[in-house]
């Protein structure tokens, strides 16, 4: 087969398959990475809400990464529901243990429903801690707006907490969603040196559970196959929007994106400028 390359997620477990780390090894298994999980809590939920969550404990958590990376390996990681302080600071002390250098933080702090998934006093842990870990960071807007204390109305606001985000926090490159602004939603990326707007249709559905665990596993898979930067983000804009716009019209409430509609409707060109 080749080369075989592997990423990590280090999340939450949704019941529900449309977000956590569901979501994250559906779409490296898209993208042909070999997938692996350290699971931080397990989530009672469905596409009407979060019912549930139960926290794994944290030798479970270091015992996860441990076994993952001392047997396998990895070519890149990402994160996503890190409920409490001493998880963070639990995975950060793994990342620089394990000398990961590919590391993609998604600061997944509410669920789509409003459940709270991040604890008030964990977000200073995530910016000192896992922040200046990061080689890339995937912030929406509300999640950017906590992260550094301003409001966030417009694509030049985006842009300053982009920067913010890499200057003021250590992060390697920022990428602020623009799904909650109005309009065409537009990503800012920061990469450190330069900003690069990348815009795609929207789409209205209520079917939108787990796009920011999709678009930053998409961006994880691709940066795991030694993609550059730019590229990844540009792979998971477009893996996310054909995710959207291909619906698949499960449950209720909140349904999952398709993780299918990459393969089944890649061919078909999605409006994008950098």
């Amino acid at each position: 087969m080749g080369q075989i390359y592997k990423a990590l997620t280090i999340a939450g477990s949704d019941s529900g398959g449309g977000a956590g780390i569901q979501a994250d090894l559906k779409t490296f298994q898209m993208l042909e990475v070999y997938g692996m999980s350290a699971i931080t809590a397990v989530t009672s939920q469905n596409t009407l809400g979060v019912n549930g969550i139960y926290d794994i404990p944290l030798e479970g958590i270091e015992g996860q990464i441990n076994s993952v990376v001392s047997d396998i390996g990895v070519d890149a990681v990402k994160t996503g529901m890190l409920s409490q302080p001493a998880v963070i600071e639990l995975v950060a002390e793994q990342v620089i243990k394990h000398k990961i250098t590919k590391l993609v933080v998604d600061p997944v702090m509410i669920a789509k429903g409003g459940a709270s998934l991040l604890a008030d006093n964990a977000q200073d842990a995530l910016r000192s801690r896992l922040l200046p870990l990061a080689s890339v960071v995937t912030p929406n807007i509300p999640e950017a707006e906590v992260i550094t204390g301003m409001q966030i109305t417009s694509i030049h606001d985006m842009k300053e907490a982009a920067l913010r985000i890499v200057q003021q926090f250590g992060a390697g490159a920022a990428v602020v969603k623009g799904g909650h602004s109005s309009g065409e939603p537009t990503d800012v990326l920061y990469d450190g040196e330069q900003f690069h707007l990348l815009t795609a249709s929207r789409y209205e559905t209520r079917h939108t559970h787990g796009t920011g665990c999709t678009f930053s596993a998409a961006i994880t898979a691709e940066l795991a196959k030694g993609s550059s930067l730019f590229d990844a983000v540009q792979t998971a804009k477009r893996f996310i929007t054909l995710a959207i716009r291909y619906e698949l019209g499960i449950g209720g409430g909140h349904g999952p994106t398709n993780h299918w509609a990459y393969w089944r409707h890649g061919n078909m060109k999605e409006s994008m400028e950098s």
